[in-house]
């Protein structure tokens, strides 16, 4: 394997029904703009879509990958040395980490459509970030690509 070619990858896509929210926004906007006639109508329907397809498509990018000697997740890119133990949690559990087991601290990607999640130690120093939380829908094999 190469040294720069990705251990883990995974894009927290959005869910599908979304997809059709986005849908029916575009037909609000075309409903609101019915009385001006056919031409406003149909620039509503194809320009309210549009803008919510943007906004799923932008809240659904963010990616988790493991490569090299680095974690991204999201914007945050974190050496591999700069971590300690990932404890897999599964939807309970994540849950609790979401809510009153939170540390204000902790750097979260969380998408609440995903059940399940990777708690991962921050053992930097440096750092004054406990842990990472990130959504993840196959949470042992993250914790297994940084392991390796």
């Amino acid at each position: 394997m190469q040294p720069s070619a990705p251990q883990y990858t995974e894009r927290l896509t959005a869910p599908r029904s979304w997809w059709g929210i986005a849908a029916l926004v575009g037909v609000a906007f075309a409903l609101m703009l019915l009385p001006l006639g056919p031409l406003p109508l149909l620039a509503g329907l194809i320009g309210g879509s549009a803008l919510a397809a943007v906004a799923v498509s932008s809240y659904g990018s963010p990616r988790i990958r493991v490569v090299g000697d680095a974690l991204i997740a999201g914007d945050a890119r974190i050496p591999l040395s700069a971590l300690g133990e990932a404890q897999v949690l599964d939807p309970e559990e994540a849950r609790a980490w979401r809510s009153h087991k939170a540390d204000t601290r902790a750097h979260m990607l969380l998408r609440s459509y995903i059940p399940t999640a990777l708690r991962i130690e921050v053992t930097d120093p440096q750092d004054p970030t406990p842990y990472l939380y990130l959504s993840t829908r196959d949470p042992e094999a993250l914790a297994a690509a940084l392991t390796a």
